[in-house]
């Protein structure tokens, strides 16, 4: 997961700061050593490293912070609020022209993820009740056309194409179509190339010139590191982008591209692709991705995912079965089902203030889920409703149609009845972190 390595540096740094009653000029600037190389190691920009630590430095060494009863959660506290302004300081919002429809260009690399970036952010905005329109401008990438169709229809989006024609013709006449048929965004899904050259150049600013798009995204491959900030200050220089969009953001990449990019173009990012699914699409808050780097959670962000994905009617009816103590296998399948559309159980955990490190950091198998959840399926509508009749024979039976061992069956019983357990012990009120915590462990 991106910063994991950065958040863990972070935190031996901090720890050692913690571990002193006060704080001399010496301990911050060792610290703030370790901070600078936490980040050049994340592949954060040299200069935008330097500055950032002694920024730091600067305000920490202040009397107000070496003087006070908590000098080290002060610094702490001044690396959160200058991470916070690194990322651009507030979400920036995607911009909505007064007079629909709202063009958006979109632009980057080929393979860096523009077709279905676009596709992810109009189900973003389809989501919130827009009616957006997908335009095939990449003439040249074979299947192009092809791909933008297929992730159009996946989410239901019309797609608009004139095969292989002059892309600044294409995008004009998608803009007339959709004044003409109210479609309120418009995304131009324009050619890549492997490497920045004049005819891609050339093309995207004839697109800009007539169609004059009130929003263009360059859409870059977290993964590329610091090449990823060189590519976008390349683009911003001959396009003049609004904003950024970063990829991948969900894999082992040392997020270097996310802390600099802001600082070295001038230009906010606005979105963030979390996963390989069309809805893995994340708004980009500064405040929150600082909080999520240090190791503070994201409880916002957790729950914004959850009003999106998970069904509020089932969720309501699996909380009055947990509070009446009637919650069966059937109930722990569904919700099984409900969290895994929230993505990882190591990112739900990340995202989770006061589970601790050494949870997040767990060996969590995510084909447990799936294990437990074929284990269930095997089993006979009254067996998940009345789990004290399984016999031996049954838990046989119930072993073979999963793949699995009786042991597994064993063990998934005792899950729940541990599980069933914790829920009583609740009584029916909120549950402390203890208890959660409790509940987590259950199919670790």
């Amino acid at each position: 997961m991106a910063f994991e390595g950065l958040s863990d540096r972070l935190e031996a740094a901090f720890k050692q700061l913690r571990s002193k009653g006060s704080l001399t000029e010496k301990d911050v600037r060792g610290a703030m050593r370790e901070v600078r190389m936490a980040l050049l190691e994340a592949d954060v920009n040299f200069k935008v490293a330097k500055d950032f630590a002694n920024q730091v430095t600067e305000r920490a060494i202040g009397a107000a912070v070496m003087e006070s009863l908590t000098p080290a959660q002060m610094v702490i506290k001044i690396v959160n609020e200058e991470l916070v302004t690194l990322m651009g300081g507030t979400r920036t919002k995607l911009t909505q022209a007064g007079h629909p429809p709202t063009v958006v260009m979109m632009c980057g690399l080929q393979g860096a993820g523009k077709t279905t970036h676009s596709a992810k952010i109009a189900l973003w905005l389809k989501n919130q009740g827009h009616r957006p329109l997908l335009v095939a401008c990449d003439i040249y990438r074979p299947a192009a056309i092809r791909q933008l169709q297929v992730v159009g229809g996946k989410i239901g989006v019309p797609v608009f194409e004139m095969g292989q024609t002059d892309p600044v013709e294409i995008a004009r006449e998608a803009v007339k179509h959709a004044k003409d048929q109210g479609y309120d965004y418009v995304f131009l899904d324009t050619a890549g190339r492997l490497h920045i050259d004049e005819t891609l150049m050339q093309e995207l600013k004839d697109i800009k010139a007539v169609v004059r798009p009130h929003e263009i995204l360059l859409v870059v491959d977290s993964m590329t590191g610091q090449d990823a900030v060189n590519v976008a200050g390349t683009f911003n220089e001959a396009l003049g982008i609004d904003g950024l969009v970063l990829t991948k953001l969900d894999s082992d990449t040392r997020g270097g591209a996310a802390l600099s990019a802001r600082a070295v173009t001038g230009k906010p990012i606005k979105f963030v692709g979390t996963g390989e699914k069309l809805g893995d699409l994340d708004v980009f808050h500064p405040e929150r991705m600082a909080q999520r780097i240090l190791g503070m959670g994201d409880v916002l962000s957790l729950i914004e995912k959850a009003e999106t994905v998970l069904d509020e009617k089932k969720a309501a009816e699996l909380e009055q079965k947990m509070l009446a103590n009637k919650f069966d296998l059937s109930d722990m399948l569904e919700q099984f089902k409900q969290i895994r559309k929230l993505g990882s159980m190591k990112d739900i955990l990340g995202m989770i203030p006061g589970i601790g490190k050494q949870l997040r950091e767990a060996d969590i198998d995510e084909r447990q889920l799936d294990r437990v959840q074929a284990l269930i399926l095997s089993m006979t509508p009254e067996e998940r409703g009345k789990p004290g009749i399984i016999t031996p024979s049954r838990k046989k039976r119930i072993a073979a149609g999963a793949g699995q061992q009786v042991e597994d069956v064993n063990r998934l019983l005792q899950q729940y009845k541990q599980m069933q357990k914790t829920i009583k012990q609740m009584g029916g009120g909120k549950p402390n972190k203890n208890q959660m915590r409790g509940l987590l462990r259950q199919f670790h």
